[in-house]
């Protein structure tokens, strides 16, 4: 039923809430896994007068890159090592286009996520990643809240 997962991540807790049910799919079918991690730092624009050091910058984002590709692999090799085909993408941009996007350059049968559980004026204002994606996929959406991990 479904082959490939992506399972986009940003590093928190309430995210990874999403990861035992993965890891149950994955296992009961066989499927692979792709962890997508998604950088929405803006490129460097500068104002008309402005001076930035962009080695500074530089340095910066590739730090960033660095620890996330740290954090990604500590789930990857934990499920390789127990026969779970797993790998990871680094995404720019808005969170939720590259949500989209990923997913069908992946071909992904299925996206598996949780929502942060915020609701009300905080989901108006702000926007939501889930409700973007909910809005804007074409293929099944795994979606948990995990308003209570932290």
């Amino acid at each position: 039923m479904y082959k490939k997962i992506l399972v986009p991540l940003d590093g928190s807790m309430r995210a990874e809430a999403i990861l035992p049910h993965v890891e149950s799919l994955a296992l009961c079918l066989k499927a692979s896994v792709v962890l997508l991690y998604v950088d929405e730092t803006s490129d460097l624009a500068l104002e008309r007068d402005e001076v930035v050091d962009v080695n500074t910058y530089l340095e910066k984002r590739r730090k960033r890159i660095s620890t996330t590709q740290a954090y990604l692999q500590t789930i990857i090799d934990k499920w390789r090592s127990i026969d779970i085909d797993v790998q990871m993408r680094i995404g720019r941009g808005g969170v939720v286009a590259c949500i989209i996007d990923t997913a069908k350059r992946e071909s992904a049968d299925l996206v598996a996520m949780a929502s942060h559980g915020h609701g009300g004026v905080a989901r108006t204002f702000y926007g939501s990643v889930a409700v973007g994606v909910l809005n804007r996929i074409d293929r099944p959406l795994l979606l948990i809240r995990s308003r209570f991990a932290k």
